[in-house]
């Protein structure tokens, strides 16, 4: 799963931050201080940076710099800075979005994701039975011969992907693929989508395994991951 470097001082907000992330499927440290966070980019490895610019022994500009200079992760300010000059400081520092607090968790969860996506790094093989996703890549194969998905019906199974062990909704699914092709995708639309890509990965579609129906909720990925 991909793995957010977390940098912010606020308690209350860490807290809150870390909890929508892990029921996202992402794997969050949490740094509290610019020292705590230079000290950790050394010991892991990161897909992207979400952090405040006020920190109680520097500030998230020098982080940035750091992660941009040795790491190359996507970077997104998450700050009650919204002057100007600190906008337009953190974006030509390398920073790949600038968000404003207070925030909308689920916009920030889409443009987290945008990010990743954009970067290539929403994380590494993922492997559901004979079903294998190298996320790097983008390639899908099946008993290992390659599955050609669209650009949304892969967008559609990365969602599954990155969230294992979740029920996803299928108001969840639209904003994301909504997000994801700048398009209006509506119930019908992901209805036909789900089908598609059934039919794509799935050995026989009629009884998946893969993308499970939770009745009257949504669905959730099958396979390893399936919640009990």
């Amino acid at each position: 799963m991909p793995h957010i470097l977390l940098v912010e001082d606020d308690k209350a907000i860490a807290k809150n931050l870390m909890l929508l992330l892990s029921s996202e499927g992402f794997t969050v440290t949490h740094s509290s201080t610019q020292g705590e966070a230079l000290a950790v980019l050394s010991q892991n490895q990161f897909n992207l940076a979400l952090i405040d610019i006020s920190l109680p022994d520097g500030n998230g500009f020098i982080v940035c710099t750091q992660i941009k200079e040795t790491l190359g992760i996507p970077v997104i300010f998450l700050t009650a800075c919204a002057d100007e000059a600190s906008v337009v400081t953190g974006l030509n520092i390398g920073a790949e979005d600038y968000i404003t607090k207070p925030f909308r968790p689920r916009e920030l969860i889409a443009r987290i994701r945008t990010s990743l996506r954009k970067s290539g790094r929403t994380g590494s093989d993922f492997k559901i039975g004979e079903l294998h996703v190298d996320t790097a890549s983008g390639i899908v194969k099946k008993n290992g011969s390659e599955v050609y998905l669209s650009p949304l019906e892969y967008r559609l199974l990365l969602v599954f992907l990155n969230n294992p062990k979740n029920i996803i909704t299928r108001g969840m699914l639209l904003d994301d693929l909504w997000d994801a092709a700048g398009e209006f995708v509506n119930d019908n639309t992901l209805t036909v989508y789900i089908k598609r890509l059934r039919l794509k990965i799935e050995d026989d579609p009629t009884n998946p395994q893969i993308i499970i129906t939770v009745r009257g909720t949504g669905y959730r990925l099958g396979g390893g991951y399936a919640s009990e």
